[in-house]
């Protein structure tokens, strides 16, 4: 397959889409980690968001997380417009329908309709990015006043997210976008690690037992975030 094939054809777009989602997928995991941080004001009421902030300080301002970052959102934007490709490729296979609706037979809801949770996803993250990766990164909106760690100022990514996730609607709207990230993930897991090679039925199951897993995990762990800083559980 030459480098033009991985992005035009039907086989190719598969494999990038793949490759991407195992990409997402390890972002995903350092990406709730670091977010669960602020988990620890449960455990500690004195800790206010610290080590979430320093987390967050260190991420924003590693030299090669930084270029990664730049890796990161190329990735995000190649799985895109290839998951949209194929998307589109598969409702022109689908011209012609079935007799009569399979249902569930053929495959999952969710499988099919990853163009719409997609949708949503690409939404959620416009929303996302626009609350805390675009003021972390460029406007600092929210983020006026530092807080100081052994001498060391600091973005407050935590004081942010207790007054992002104030208003009703935000939190809705990222509960939403976490359902939508956890049916997403559903059939994205194991679909990944098939694209890449990975047939034998033993090895599948074990994947897609991990999958559910991990999907319900990720996904409620982050819808987790906004309701706690609603309900004022932490913060």
């Amino acid at each position: 397959m030459t480098f033009k094939q991985m992005f035009t054809s039907s086989i190719g777009k598969k494999l990038v889409m793949g490759l991407t989602g195992l990409f997402l997928i390890s972002f995903l995991i350092v990406h709730v980690s670091i977010n669960a941080c602020i988990f620890a004001d449960l455990f500690n009421p004195d800790e206010n968001g610290e080590m979430f902030n320093k987390a967050a300080h260190f991420m924003g301002s590693t030299v090669l997380i930084r270029i990664l970052e730049v890796g990161l959102m190329a990735g995000i934007v190649l799985h895109i417009v290839q998951g949209y490709m194929l998307e589109m490729l598969n409702r022109k296979a689908r011209a012609v329908g079935y007799d009569k609706p399979m249902g569930n037979v053929g495959s999952k809801w969710y499988s099919r309709s990853m163009g719409l949770l997609g949708t949503l996803l690409l939404l959620f993250f416009i929303l996302h990015f626009s609350h805390f990766w675009v003021p972390a990164r460029f406007t600092h909106q929210g983020l006026d006043i530092p807080v100081t760690y052994n001498g060391v100022d600091m973005h407050d990514m935590f004081g942010l997210m207790k007054v992002t996730f104030s208003q009703l609607w935000v939190v809705i709207a990222y509960i939403i976008g976490c359902i939508s990230l956890f049916w997403h993930l559903m059939h994205g897991f194991q679909s990944a690690f098939r694209t890449v090679g990975v047939s034998n039925n033993r090895y599948l199951s074990l994947l897609n037992n991990i999958g559910i897993g991990f999907s319900l995990i990720v996904s409620v762990l982050f819808a987790l975030m906004p309701i706690a800083m609603y309900l004022e559980w932490i913060g």
